[in-house]
């Protein structure tokens, strides 16, 4: 019993010369002061998926970016929830509030989301008011759990049900710097 116990404090003592000798150059400078300055550390933001679109825009597609923040901000949602939304109308109208084309109209779709009257979006003259048609959105987008996590595409996805589901993703960049422009403007 006398040789365990003699070998388990020559072992504790060896763990603790041991740290000595590695944290004591390092103690004895903890003691001596240091001119630190805060160092602001960057978070990115996580990669848009794929090849990213590019599109100038005029004064009328600028002024629906505003009306798609402001509404999100009403919404009481965060700045995520308006960049999938402009890049969702990126992708859906070019940011254009679209009323009926004619031949070129895909079904019945209007408005900046190219949402369907027949789909239950609300009547033409709510879908193509860029306050009515963004806050529809966002209750779609409400709905999908995770959302928030998500990459930009699966989320407008699950709320659009597109043909093109991997189309919204080409949109991000744009759309983060769009809302990074005009959020607090």
């Amino acid at each position: 019993m006398n040789t365990i116990f003699r070998k388990s404090m020559l072992s504790v003592a060896g763990l603790a010369f041991a740290g000595g000798v590695f944290a004591g150059p390092i103690a004895a400078h903890a003691a001596t002061p240091v001119d630190a300055k805060p160092v602001a550390v960057a978070v990115q933001a996580p990669k848009p998926q794929g090849d990213q679109s590019h599109i100038s825009l005029n004064d009328e597609q600028t002024a629906n970016v505003k009306a798609i923040i402001a509404a999100t901000k009403k919404a009481g949602l965060p700045e995520r929830a308006a960049v999938i939304s402009i890049a969702t109308s990126l992708q859906e109208s070019k940011l254009e509030n679209l009323g009926h084309l004619g031949d070129r109209n895909d079904h019945d779709s209007l408005g900046l989301f190219q949402q369907r009257p027949s789909s239950g979006w609300g009547t033409p003259e709510q879908i193509t008011n860029p306050e009515y048609s963004t806050t529809a959105f966002l209750k779609g987008l409400k709905q999908v759990d995770g959302w928030q996590d998500m990459a930009l595409t699966d989320a407008a996805q699950t709320v659009q049900v597109s043909a093109y589901p991997d189309a919204y993703a080409q949109w991000e960049q744009q759309a983060t710097d769009l809302v990074g422009q005009h959020w607090n403007s």
